[in-house]
């Protein structure tokens, strides 16, 4: 086992555990809180470092179990969630307006649909395409099996795609 550092292995992760968060959460504030926590919670644990196997997967562990907390906790007190904030959509696609507010329509239907999916499809779909995660990396910080995270990612992206159709074809 090597020596684990806070600052060289734990800090550097700290994107990684707010876009995760903020894909749980819905919410940047919240994402930035749950990770905030999620560092206080792996730093008091630190006698237990050497006995992990992936402190990459440790803190995923710990920031998903965290975002998923604070979401049952927001519903139990019935508030509404924000829409999340959005990055500004590609302007290279093409010079045309109209075709930049058309890919700008279909980038934002995406990423409606992906946020409508249940958490657990929601949350591997983001480990696996957004994070690039190999589906054993998945199902050790989600605590589910492969075959389940790969079920779950199958069914986010054919309800995504299914929607997505539906959508195009009706303009729904």
């Amino acid at each position: 086992m090597k020596k684990i550092s806070f600052q060289n292995d734990i800090l550097p992760l700290k994107n990684e555990l707010y876009r995760l968060a903020l894909r749980v959460t819905l919410n940047p504030a919240e994402a930035e809180d749950v990770v905030q926590d999620t560092m206080i919670k792996v730093w008091n644990r630190r006698e237990q470092w050497d006995e992990i196997e992936s402190i990459e997967a440790f803190c995923l562990t710990i920031c998903r179990n965290l975002s998923l907390d604070r979401m049952r906790k927001l519903e139990n007190q019935n508030q509404s969630l924000e829409e999340g904030e959005h990055d500004s959509p590609d302007h290279s696609y093409s010079s045309n307006p109209e075709e930049q507010a058309m890919q700008r329509d279909r980038v934002e239907l995406i990423r409606r649909l992906i946020s409508e999916l249940p958490e657990k499809q929601r949350s591997a779909m983001h480990l696996r395409e957004f994070e690039g995660k190999s589906y054993k990396e998945i199902a050790s910080i989600m605590a589910i099996s492969e075959e389940q995270v790969k079920v779950n990612i199958f069914r986010a992206r054919q309800a995504i795609r299914q929607k997505y159709i539906k959508s195009e074809k009706y303009g729904l």
